[in-house]
């Protein structure tokens, strides 16, 4: 009794062996299609970054900016003799710690 009990779980669990290698590859197929879906939408951002980051560089080209303030705006350089520095400092000739003339 004791053996044909062993055989016929022996011959039971075949299938089931079956059944759960199919659920595993049927598993297996599933997870590498969502992989390769992640991977191509991975490949569209880092392209999309490259297009964001080549049009930083252009739109921040010193050139460009120039060009905007001159033609556009009106604005122009100053000239060195044209900027007027102004230093504030206290009757012993030093500013206080906090950045303030002596009083």
């Amino acid at each position: 009794m004791k053996g044909r009990f062993f055989f016929y779980m022996m011959a039971a669990s075949v299938p089931l062996l079956m059944g759960l290698s199919a659920w595993q590859s049927s598993r297996y197929g599933d997870l590498e299609r969502e992989l390769k879906q992640l991977e191509k939408i991975q490949e569209e951002w880092v392209e999309n970054n490259k297009r964001l980051i080549a049009g930083i560089a252009f739109l921040s080209s010193p050139d460009r900016i120039e060009h905007i303030a001159r033609d556009e705006l009106g604005l122009r350089k100053k000239q060195p003799e044209e900027v007027l520095q102004i230093s504030i400092t206290g009757a012993s000739g030093e500013e206080d710690r906090d950045g303030t003339p002596d009083e």
